[in-house]
Protein backbone atom coordinates (compact mmCIF):
# COMPACT_ATOMS: atom_id res chain seq x y z
CA UNK A 1 0.00 0.00 0.00
CA UNK A 2 1.09 3.64 -0.99
CA UNK A 3 0.62 6.94 0.43
CA UNK A 4 -1.04 9.14 -1.54
CA UNK A 5 0.20 13.04 -1.81
CA UNK A 6 -2.85 14.03 -0.13
CA UNK A 7 -3.09 11.34 3.09
CA UNK A 8 -1.99 12.62 6.03
CA UNK A 9 -0.56 11.01 9.10
CA UNK A 10 0.16 10.99 12.99
CA UNK A 11 3.42 12.58 13.74
CA UNK A 12 5.41 9.55 15.14
CA UNK A 13 7.64 9.23 18.39
CA UNK A 14 10.62 9.04 16.02
CA UNK A 15 9.97 12.06 14.08
CA UNK A 16 10.83 14.18 17.76
CA UNK A 17 13.96 12.38 18.63
CA UNK A 18 16.68 14.80 19.28
CA UNK A 19 14.19 18.24 19.53
CA UNK A 20 15.31 19.58 22.77
CA UNK A 21 12.35 21.94 24.30
CA UNK A 22 13.35 24.96 25.81
CA UNK A 23 10.89 26.72 27.54
CA UNK A 24 10.31 30.71 27.19
CA UNK A 25 8.86 33.32 29.30
CA UNK A 26 10.10 34.80 32.74
CA UNK A 27 11.96 32.06 34.96
CA UNK A 28 9.60 30.69 37.65
CA UNK A 29 9.17 32.68 41.03
CA UNK A 30 9.69 29.52 42.93
CA UNK A 31 13.18 29.80 41.61
CA UNK A 32 13.91 33.13 41.48
CA UNK A 33 13.01 33.11 45.33
CA UNK A 34 15.43 30.58 45.95
CA UNK A 35 18.23 32.46 44.47
CA UNK A 36 17.32 35.63 46.16
CA UNK A 37 17.06 33.97 49.53
CA UNK A 38 20.51 32.22 48.30
CA UNK A 39 22.48 35.73 47.85
CA UNK A 40 20.86 37.15 50.51
CA UNK A 41 22.56 34.65 53.00
CA UNK A 42 25.82 34.94 51.48
CA UNK A 43 25.55 38.79 52.56
CA UNK A 44 23.73 37.89 55.98
CA UNK A 45 26.38 35.69 56.62
CA UNK A 46 29.10 38.00 57.54
CA UNK A 47 26.86 40.29 59.16
CA UNK A 48 25.77 37.57 61.44
CA UNK A 49 29.07 36.69 62.49
CA UNK A 50 30.04 40.22 62.90
CA UNK A 51 27.33 40.90 65.21
CA UNK A 52 28.45 37.87 67.16
CA UNK A 53 31.37 38.87 67.82
CA UNK A 54 30.38 42.59 68.36
CA UNK A 55 28.26 41.34 71.10
CA UNK A 56 31.08 38.91 72.51
CA UNK A 57 33.28 42.31 73.05
CA UNK A 58 31.11 44.06 75.43
CA UNK A 59 32.48 45.82 78.59
CA UNK A 60 31.91 42.88 80.73
CA UNK A 61 33.80 40.52 78.51
CA UNK A 62 36.76 42.25 78.16
CA UNK A 63 36.07 44.21 75.31
CA UNK A 64 36.29 47.80 74.39
CA UNK A 65 34.61 50.28 72.19
CA UNK A 66 37.71 50.31 69.38
CA UNK A 67 37.53 46.34 69.24
CA UNK A 68 33.24 46.54 68.91
CA UNK A 69 34.25 49.42 66.05
CA UNK A 70 36.84 47.47 63.87
CA UNK A 71 35.07 44.07 63.97
CA UNK A 72 31.39 45.57 63.75
CA UNK A 73 32.93 47.58 60.61
CA UNK A 74 34.54 44.89 59.09
CA UNK A 75 31.53 42.29 59.06
CA UNK A 76 29.85 45.79 57.28
CA UNK A 77 32.38 46.10 54.57
CA UNK A 78 32.70 42.59 53.69
CA UNK A 79 28.93 42.26 53.12
CA UNK A 80 28.69 45.37 50.90
CA UNK A 81 31.75 44.19 49.08
CA UNK A 82 30.03 40.69 48.43
CA UNK A 83 26.88 42.83 47.60
CA UNK A 84 28.21 45.22 44.98
CA UNK A 85 30.62 41.22 43.40
CA UNK A 86 27.58 39.90 43.61
CA UNK A 87 24.80 41.65 42.61
CA UNK A 88 26.68 43.79 40.55
CA UNK A 89 29.80 42.60 38.81
CA UNK A 90 28.98 39.22 38.72
CA UNK A 91 25.15 39.45 37.47
CA UNK A 92 26.04 42.68 35.12
CA UNK A 93 29.04 40.92 33.33
CA UNK A 94 27.94 36.96 33.48
CA UNK A 95 23.72 37.84 34.02
CA UNK A 96 24.41 35.14 37.04
CA UNK A 97 24.70 35.66 40.72
CA UNK A 98 25.33 33.25 43.41
CA UNK A 99 21.96 32.16 43.53
CA UNK A 100 21.38 32.33 40.30
CA UNK A 101 23.52 30.18 39.13
CA UNK A 102 22.73 27.60 41.59
CA UNK A 103 19.67 27.11 40.04
CA UNK A 104 20.10 27.82 36.70
CA UNK A 105 18.60 31.28 35.98
CA UNK A 106 20.13 34.40 33.62
CA UNK A 107 19.72 38.12 34.38
CA UNK A 108 19.63 39.76 30.69
CA UNK A 109 18.02 43.14 28.95
CA UNK A 110 14.60 42.45 28.03
CA UNK A 111 15.19 44.17 24.31
CA UNK A 112 18.90 42.69 23.59
CA UNK A 113 19.01 39.83 24.92
CA UNK A 114 22.14 40.63 26.36
CA UNK A 115 24.01 41.32 29.76
CA UNK A 116 22.84 44.81 31.73
CA UNK A 117 25.91 45.54 32.69
CA UNK A 118 27.58 46.38 36.31
CA UNK A 119 26.31 49.80 37.12
CA UNK A 120 22.11 48.88 35.84
CA UNK A 121 22.89 45.55 37.99
CA UNK A 122 23.42 47.67 41.12
CA UNK A 123 20.31 49.75 40.39
CA UNK A 124 17.77 46.98 39.70
CA UNK A 125 16.59 46.77 42.92
CA UNK A 126 15.52 50.51 42.31
CA UNK A 127 14.30 50.25 38.43
CA UNK A 128 13.60 46.93 36.87
CA UNK A 129 12.10 48.21 33.73
CA UNK A 130 13.88 46.45 30.49
CA UNK A 131 15.59 44.37 32.77
CA UNK A 132 14.16 40.02 32.74
CA UNK A 133 14.89 36.87 34.46
CA UNK A 134 14.90 33.48 32.16
CA UNK A 135 16.16 30.20 32.89
CA UNK A 136 19.80 29.86 31.33
CA UNK A 137 18.82 27.14 28.99
CA UNK A 138 16.34 30.05 27.35
CA UNK A 139 18.95 32.92 27.50
CA UNK A 140 21.07 30.63 25.82
CA UNK A 141 19.28 29.25 23.08
CA UNK A 142 18.44 33.24 22.41
CA UNK A 143 22.32 33.80 21.84
CA UNK A 144 22.93 35.53 25.78
CA UNK A 145 26.76 35.72 25.47
CA UNK A 146 28.45 36.81 28.77
CA UNK A 147 30.48 40.36 28.74
CA UNK A 148 34.05 39.75 27.55
CA UNK A 149 36.61 41.82 29.91
CA UNK A 150 38.42 44.18 28.36
CA UNK A 151 42.18 42.96 27.79
CA UNK A 152 44.04 46.32 26.42
CA UNK A 153 46.94 47.70 27.56
CA UNK A 154 45.13 50.80 28.81
CA UNK A 155 42.48 48.90 29.96
CA UNK A 156 44.78 46.34 31.88
CA UNK A 157 46.76 49.08 33.54
CA UNK A 158 43.76 51.03 34.95
CA UNK A 159 42.55 48.04 36.52
CA UNK A 160 46.38 47.38 37.87
CA UNK A 161 46.58 50.50 39.25
CA UNK A 162 43.06 50.60 40.84
CA UNK A 163 43.68 47.59 42.84
CA UNK A 164 46.71 48.93 44.32
CA UNK A 165 45.06 51.95 44.98
CA UNK A 166 42.44 49.76 46.83
CA UNK A 167 44.93 47.67 48.53
CA UNK A 168 46.77 50.71 49.92
CA UNK A 169 43.35 51.58 51.77
CA UNK A 170 42.85 48.44 52.71
CA UNK A 171 46.51 48.43 54.32
CA UNK A 172 46.00 51.84 55.62
CA UNK A 173 42.75 50.49 57.57
CA UNK A 174 44.40 47.59 58.69
CA UNK A 175 47.22 49.15 60.46
CA UNK A 176 44.77 51.34 62.12
CA UNK A 177 43.13 48.63 63.04
CA UNK A 178 45.98 47.09 64.33
CA UNK A 179 46.55 50.06 66.43
CA UNK A 180 43.18 50.35 68.16
CA UNK A 181 42.94 46.42 69.29
CA UNK A 182 44.71 44.60 71.34
CA UNK A 183 44.05 42.82 74.98
CA UNK A 184 43.70 46.03 76.72
CA UNK A 185 40.53 47.65 75.37
CA UNK A 186 40.77 51.18 74.62
CA UNK A 187 38.48 54.10 73.72
CA UNK A 188 39.11 56.25 70.66
CA UNK A 189 39.69 59.33 72.39
CA UNK A 190 42.43 57.11 74.32
CA UNK A 191 44.06 56.32 71.03
CA UNK A 192 43.67 59.77 69.70
CA UNK A 193 45.16 61.18 72.44
CA UNK A 194 47.78 58.67 72.32
CA UNK A 195 48.90 59.67 69.21
CA UNK A 196 48.96 63.36 68.90
CA UNK A 197 48.81 64.67 72.56
CA UNK A 198 50.60 62.07 74.77
CA UNK A 199 51.71 62.62 78.13
CA UNK A 200 53.38 59.12 79.13
CA UNK A 201 49.79 57.64 80.55
CA UNK A 202 49.49 53.82 80.86
CA UNK A 203 47.57 53.94 77.87
CA UNK A 204 49.87 56.07 75.58
CA UNK A 205 52.31 53.30 76.66
CA UNK A 206 50.31 50.96 75.19
CA UNK A 207 49.93 52.49 72.06
CA UNK A 208 53.17 54.35 71.67
CA UNK A 209 55.30 51.34 72.50
CA UNK A 210 53.56 48.36 72.29
CA UNK A 211 51.43 48.58 69.08
CA UNK A 212 52.51 51.27 67.13
CA UNK A 213 55.78 49.27 66.96
CA UNK A 214 54.51 46.09 66.55
CA UNK A 215 52.16 47.58 63.66
CA UNK A 216 55.03 49.21 62.08
CA UNK A 217 57.49 45.80 61.71
CA UNK A 218 54.59 43.79 60.71
CA UNK A 219 53.91 46.32 58.28
CA UNK A 220 57.88 46.17 56.67
CA UNK A 221 58.21 42.47 57.23
CA UNK A 222 54.64 41.90 55.51
CA UNK A 223 56.15 43.69 52.03
CA UNK A 224 59.81 41.79 52.64
CA UNK A 225 57.97 38.42 52.45
CA UNK A 226 55.53 38.91 49.92
CA UNK A 227 57.99 39.89 47.81
CA UNK A 228 60.36 37.42 48.64
CA UNK A 229 57.61 34.56 48.19
CA UNK A 230 57.23 36.30 44.35
CA UNK A 231 60.84 36.35 44.16
CA UNK A 232 61.83 32.64 44.92
CA UNK A 233 59.00 31.26 42.99
CA UNK A 234 59.63 33.15 39.96
CA UNK A 235 63.44 32.11 39.90
CA UNK A 236 62.76 28.49 41.50
CA UNK A 237 60.01 28.25 38.79
CA UNK A 238 58.50 26.50 41.44
CA UNK A 239 54.48 27.23 42.95
CA UNK A 240 55.37 25.82 46.23
CA UNK A 241 58.31 27.93 47.15
CA UNK A 242 58.94 30.05 49.57
CA UNK A 243 62.20 31.19 52.16
CA UNK A 244 62.68 27.42 53.41
CA UNK A 245 62.90 26.25 49.92
CA UNK A 246 66.39 27.51 49.37
CA UNK A 247 67.89 26.92 53.46
CA UNK A 248 67.33 30.77 54.45
CA UNK A 249 65.51 29.99 57.13
CA UNK A 250 67.17 26.75 58.24
CA UNK A 251 70.53 28.97 58.17
CA UNK A 252 68.95 31.86 59.88
CA UNK A 253 67.61 29.43 62.92
CA UNK A 254 70.34 27.14 62.76
CA UNK A 255 73.01 30.43 63.83
CA UNK A 256 70.40 31.95 66.31
CA UNK A 257 70.60 28.74 67.98
CA UNK A 258 74.46 28.93 67.84
CA UNK A 259 74.31 32.39 69.70
CA UNK A 260 72.09 30.99 72.44
CA UNK A 261 74.39 27.81 73.09
CA UNK A 262 77.48 29.56 73.10
CA UNK A 263 76.80 33.24 74.56
CA UNK A 264 73.46 33.01 76.37
CA UNK A 265 71.24 35.47 74.05
CA UNK A 266 67.90 35.62 74.82
CA UNK A 267 66.27 39.03 73.23
CA UNK A 268 65.45 38.97 69.78
CA UNK A 269 67.79 42.35 69.39
CA UNK A 270 70.76 40.06 71.17
CA UNK A 271 70.68 37.18 68.70
CA UNK A 272 68.85 39.20 65.77
CA UNK A 273 72.52 39.58 63.54
CA UNK A 274 72.83 36.16 63.79
CA UNK A 275 69.93 35.21 62.55
CA UNK A 276 70.71 37.63 59.48
CA UNK A 277 74.49 36.35 59.48
CA UNK A 278 72.77 32.65 58.98
CA UNK A 279 70.15 33.78 55.96
CA UNK A 280 73.25 35.35 54.08
CA UNK A 281 75.88 32.41 54.79
CA UNK A 282 73.09 29.89 53.77
CA UNK A 283 72.33 32.39 50.79
CA UNK A 284 75.72 32.01 49.27
CA UNK A 285 76.72 28.67 49.94
CA UNK A 286 72.60 27.70 48.03
CA UNK A 287 73.94 30.09 44.87
CA UNK A 288 77.77 28.47 45.18
CA UNK A 289 76.39 24.85 45.25
CA UNK A 290 73.70 25.40 42.61
CA UNK A 291 76.57 27.18 40.02
CA UNK A 292 78.93 24.27 39.95
CA UNK A 293 79.36 22.80 36.99
CA UNK A 294 78.80 23.75 33.03
CA UNK A 295 75.78 24.07 33.31
CA UNK A 296 75.81 26.86 36.28
CA UNK A 297 72.92 28.32 38.28
CA UNK A 298 69.35 26.79 37.15
CA UNK A 299 65.85 26.56 38.50
CA UNK A 300 66.43 22.77 39.26
CA UNK A 301 70.03 23.46 40.69
CA UNK A 302 68.86 26.02 43.21
CA UNK A 303 66.31 23.97 44.46
CA UNK A 304 68.21 21.05 45.01
CA UNK A 305 70.53 23.15 46.58
CA UNK A 306 68.63 24.88 48.81
CA UNK A 307 66.73 21.58 50.07
CA UNK A 308 70.01 19.70 50.91
CA UNK A 309 71.57 22.50 52.70
CA UNK A 310 67.89 23.05 54.53
CA UNK A 311 67.88 19.37 55.49
CA UNK A 312 71.79 19.89 56.90
CA UNK A 313 71.35 22.75 58.85
CA UNK A 314 68.16 21.54 60.35
CA UNK A 315 70.05 18.22 61.37
CA UNK A 316 72.55 20.62 62.72
CA UNK A 317 69.73 22.98 65.06
CA UNK A 318 68.40 19.62 66.28
CA UNK A 319 71.45 18.32 67.44
CA UNK A 320 71.83 21.45 69.56
CA UNK A 321 68.95 21.65 71.27
CA UNK A 322 68.37 18.49 72.24
CA UNK A 323 71.39 18.45 73.91
CA UNK A 324 70.93 22.32 75.64
CA UNK A 325 67.52 22.69 77.14
CA UNK A 326 68.02 26.47 77.92
CA UNK A 327 68.71 26.76 73.76
CA UNK A 328 65.84 24.52 73.21
CA UNK A 329 63.33 26.76 76.03
CA UNK A 330 64.96 30.11 73.57
CA UNK A 331 64.55 28.74 70.46
CA UNK A 332 61.19 27.73 70.50
CA UNK A 333 59.18 31.23 71.04
CA UNK A 334 61.81 32.35 67.94
CA UNK A 335 61.11 29.77 65.67
CA UNK A 336 57.39 30.12 66.01
CA UNK A 337 57.53 33.49 64.47
CA UNK A 338 55.83 36.76 66.14
CA UNK A 339 56.22 40.79 65.86
CA UNK A 340 55.19 41.03 69.73
CA UNK A 341 57.98 41.86 72.08
CA UNK A 342 60.03 43.87 69.33
CA UNK A 343 60.49 47.80 69.77
CA UNK A 344 61.69 50.09 67.74
CA UNK A 345 64.95 49.45 68.07
CA UNK A 346 64.48 46.07 66.49
CA UNK A 347 62.87 47.89 63.47
CA UNK A 348 65.84 50.42 62.76
CA UNK A 349 68.62 48.06 62.55
CA UNK A 350 66.99 45.97 60.38
CA UNK A 351 65.08 48.97 57.81
CA UNK A 352 68.07 49.71 55.95
CA UNK A 353 68.34 46.08 54.76
CA UNK A 354 64.73 45.72 54.16
CA UNK A 355 64.95 49.14 51.83
CA UNK A 356 67.60 48.11 50.08
CA UNK A 357 66.42 44.58 49.34
CA UNK A 358 62.97 46.27 48.03
CA UNK A 359 64.83 48.77 45.78
CA UNK A 360 66.92 45.79 44.16
CA UNK A 361 63.93 43.35 44.22
CA UNK A 362 62.09 46.02 42.28
CA UNK A 363 64.43 46.47 39.76
CA UNK A 364 65.30 43.23 38.97
CA UNK A 365 61.58 42.35 37.81
CA UNK A 366 62.26 43.12 34.26
CA UNK A 367 64.64 40.51 33.92
CA UNK A 368 62.81 37.97 35.98
CA UNK A 369 60.05 38.68 33.05
CA UNK A 370 62.88 37.51 30.26
CA UNK A 371 63.86 34.43 33.07
CA UNK A 372 60.59 33.22 33.56
CA UNK A 373 60.24 32.36 29.59
CA UNK A 374 63.44 29.70 30.34
CA UNK A 375 66.84 30.13 30.03
CA UNK A 376 67.14 29.36 26.31
CA UNK A 377 65.00 32.24 25.55
CA UNK A 378 66.66 34.60 28.22
CA UNK A 379 69.80 34.26 26.51
CA UNK A 380 68.59 34.42 23.24
CA UNK A 381 66.96 37.52 24.05
CA UNK A 382 70.27 39.22 25.32
CA UNK A 383 70.13 38.87 28.99
CA UNK A 384 72.74 38.33 31.47
CA UNK A 385 71.44 35.11 32.97
CA UNK A 386 73.66 35.11 35.94
CA UNK A 387 73.54 38.74 37.40
CA UNK A 388 69.60 38.81 36.43
CA UNK A 389 69.78 35.25 39.33
CA UNK A 390 72.34 36.88 41.37
CA UNK A 391 70.31 40.05 41.77
CA UNK A 392 67.45 38.22 42.84
CA UNK A 393 69.57 36.22 45.22
CA UNK A 394 70.92 39.49 46.75
CA UNK A 395 67.03 40.93 47.06
CA UNK A 396 66.11 37.64 48.24
CA UNK A 397 69.29 37.64 50.86
CA UNK A 398 68.55 40.85 52.40
CA UNK A 399 64.60 40.72 52.27
CA UNK A 400 64.63 37.09 53.86
CA UNK A 401 67.09 37.65 56.72
CA UNK A 402 66.32 40.97 57.40
CA UNK A 403 62.66 39.45 58.17
CA UNK A 404 63.71 36.43 59.94
CA UNK A 405 66.10 38.54 62.09
CA UNK A 406 63.34 40.36 63.54
CA UNK A 407 60.34 38.28 63.71
CA UNK A 408 61.58 34.95 63.28
CA UNK A 409 61.02 32.09 60.88
CA UNK A 410 57.13 33.28 59.16
CA UNK A 411 56.94 30.87 56.11
CA UNK A 412 53.12 30.95 54.97
CA UNK A 413 53.25 34.39 53.34
CA UNK A 414 55.77 33.61 50.38
CA UNK A 415 53.64 30.72 50.03
CA UNK A 416 50.41 31.58 49.50
CA UNK A 417 50.70 35.53 48.48
CA UNK A 418 52.41 35.50 45.36
CA UNK A 419 49.31 33.01 44.20
CA UNK A 420 46.50 35.34 45.24
CA UNK A 421 48.69 38.87 43.38
CA UNK A 422 49.19 36.19 40.64
CA UNK A 423 45.62 35.71 40.31
CA UNK A 424 44.56 39.47 39.95
CA UNK A 425 47.91 40.32 38.25
CA UNK A 426 48.96 37.99 35.50
CA UNK A 427 52.34 36.68 35.43
CA UNK A 428 53.90 40.25 34.90
CA UNK A 429 56.08 40.91 38.00
CA UNK A 430 56.25 44.69 37.38
CA UNK A 431 53.12 44.45 39.09
CA UNK A 432 53.09 40.93 40.99
CA UNK A 433 56.03 42.43 43.21
CA UNK A 434 54.28 45.64 44.31
CA UNK A 435 50.80 43.54 44.55
CA UNK A 436 52.71 40.54 46.48
CA UNK A 437 54.09 43.28 49.30
CA UNK A 438 50.49 44.73 49.79
CA UNK A 439 49.06 41.60 50.35
CA UNK A 440 51.95 40.22 52.56
CA UNK A 441 51.39 43.15 54.99
CA UNK A 442 47.59 43.28 54.97
CA UNK A 443 48.40 39.21 55.84
CA UNK A 444 50.58 39.54 58.79
CA UNK A 445 48.92 42.36 60.45
CA UNK A 446 45.22 40.73 60.02
CA UNK A 447 47.17 37.67 61.78
CA UNK A 448 48.51 39.73 64.55
CA UNK A 449 45.01 41.31 65.24
CA UNK A 450 43.21 37.95 65.48
CA UNK A 451 46.31 36.56 67.50
CA UNK A 452 45.36 39.06 69.91
CA UNK A 453 41.96 38.87 70.51
CA UNK A 454 41.07 35.01 69.97
CA UNK A 455 42.62 34.00 73.66
CA UNK A 456 42.16 37.24 75.19
CA UNK A 457 43.73 38.62 77.70
CA UNK A 458 46.90 36.10 76.70
CA UNK A 459 47.80 36.32 72.82
CA UNK A 460 48.85 33.78 69.77
CA UNK A 461 51.85 34.36 67.89
CA UNK A 462 51.19 35.09 64.15
CA UNK A 463 52.96 32.53 62.59
CA UNK A 464 50.45 30.38 64.21
CA UNK A 465 47.65 32.11 63.37
CA UNK A 466 48.32 32.09 59.72
CA UNK A 467 49.15 28.24 59.93
CA UNK A 468 45.75 27.88 61.18
CA UNK A 469 43.74 30.56 59.10
CA UNK A 470 46.12 30.33 56.03
CA UNK A 471 46.10 26.84 55.34
CA UNK A 472 42.41 26.07 54.93
CA UNK A 473 42.37 29.57 52.45
CA UNK A 474 45.51 27.91 50.91
CA UNK A 475 43.34 24.31 50.11
CA UNK A 476 40.25 27.03 48.90
CA UNK A 477 42.64 28.65 46.66
CA UNK A 478 44.08 25.66 44.70
CA UNK A 479 40.50 24.05 44.45
CA UNK A 480 39.14 26.81 42.87
CA UNK A 481 41.82 28.41 40.44
CA UNK A 482 45.10 25.91 39.11
CA UNK A 483 48.12 27.15 40.00
CA UNK A 484 50.08 28.67 37.11
CA UNK A 485 53.10 27.23 36.26
CA UNK A 486 55.99 28.94 36.45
Amino acid sequence: MTDTPGSEHPRGPSENYGRRVVPRGPAPVRLRVLAALFDVAIIALPLVIGWYIVQSLQDDNGGGEADRAVFGGTAIAIAIGLLIWNLGFRDGTSGRTSGKGWVGLITRDAQTKQPVGVRRALLRPINRSGIEVVRESTARDEGFAELERDNSVSATRRRRLIGLAVLTVLLVLVMLASIAVGARPLTFSEIFHAIFSSDGSQTDIIVRTLRAPRTILGLVVGIALGIVGALIQGHTRNPLADAGLLGLNAGAAFLVVMSIYLFGFTAPSQYMWFAFAGSFIASVVVFGLSSIGNGGSSPLSLALAGAAVAFFLQAMTNAVIILDQASLDAYRFWVVGSVSGRGFDVLWQVLPFLLVGLVIALASTPGLNVLSLGDDVAKALGTNIVFSRTLGIVAITLLTGAATAACGPIAFIGLVVPHVARAITGPDYRWLVPYAGLLGAIMLITADIIGRVVVRPGELQVGIILAIFGAPFFIALVRRRKLASL
